[in-house]
């Protein structure tokens, strides 16, 4: 692939992926991962670094840009929620470079963040799909909301997908929120998770190589989508929010899958 066509794909990549990420609260990076990896223009490493940074851009401007759409933002409950994210990011990112660093090929890590994505994206998918005859909760618990926190937070930072449906998921089963309520408290925890996996890295010297324009690319790509998706989310209800998570469920696991036959057999 000629190294100048790269940033493009990544933009288009980006701004495609964080278009529905704004909408479902996904974050964009369980699109952008994984189809990345599928694509292979880009080595593990980076794309799970430069994948966060696209994320955390992407969130803040959907944040931002719909602080006035009148969903309504859980602070007490998000704000313990994000305090576990960065706990919990940090050890996800702990667990990321050791195992990194336990294999001298990256294609096993990718290996195990692709069978990991496809477990835990399809148990998403089928619960979405039961969830109205499923009971849900309100829990009102800090300390229980920040452990939860913790357990979304080590699962975006080690798959490098900045947040993803599992978010979505826990706030539908946990805490009784409608789908849109639930994107944008899904953002709003992302944003902390990601921030606290970005210092780690660096503050760990565990940055790895990438290009300056790749990564401008791919952030310019998350806002452009965070923008379109924020308009995207003011024409539909919250049912069509759940219709496009479960297809974005689908979708994510057919390329997950795929990533564990590319890394394990090809």
């Amino acid at each position: 692939m000629e190294y100048d066509l790269i940033p493009v794909i990544l933009f288009f990549v980006c701004i495609f992926a964080s278009s529905i990420g704004a909408v479902v609260g996904a974050g964009g990076g369980i699109i952008i991962k994984p189809l990345l990896d599928m694509l292979g223009i880009l080595p593990v490493s980076t794309v799970s670094f430069c994948s966060g940074c696209t994320v955390l851009g992407m969130s803040i401007s959907s944040l931002l840009r719909g602080r006035n759409d009148g969903v309504r933002l859980k602070l007490k409950t998000s704000t313990a929620l994000a305090l576990g994210a960065v706990l919990g990011g940090l050890a996800g990112r702990a667990l990321f470079d050791l195992i990194r660093s336990s294999f001298a090929d990256e294609r096993a890590l990718g290996a195990i963040q692709a069978a990991a994505l496809t477990l835990i994206t399809f148990l998403v998918y089928l619960y979405i799909c039961k969830k109205d005859r499923l009971p849900s909760h309100t829990v009102d618990s800090l300390w229980l909301s920040v452990m939860i926190g913790l357990f979304l937070g080590a699962i975006s930072s080690f798959l490098g997908i900045g947040g993803g449906t599992a978010n979505v998921a826990v706030l539908f089963f946990f805490f009784s929120m409608e789908a849109k309520e639930a994107a944008k408290n899904s953002l709003y925890i992302i944003v902390f998770s990601q921030i606290s996996g970005i210092i780690s890295a660096v503050a760990t010297n565990n940055v790895p190589e990438f290009s300056w324009i790749n990564l401008f690319s791919m952030v310019a790509g998350g806002i452009g989508g965070a923008l379109i998706g924020a308009a995207i989310s003011k024409r539909i209800n919250n049912a069509g929010v759940e219709k496009l998570l479960r297809a974005l469920s689908l979708f994510i696991v057919a390329m997950s899958f795929y990533n564990v036959l590319k890394y394990t057999f090809f």
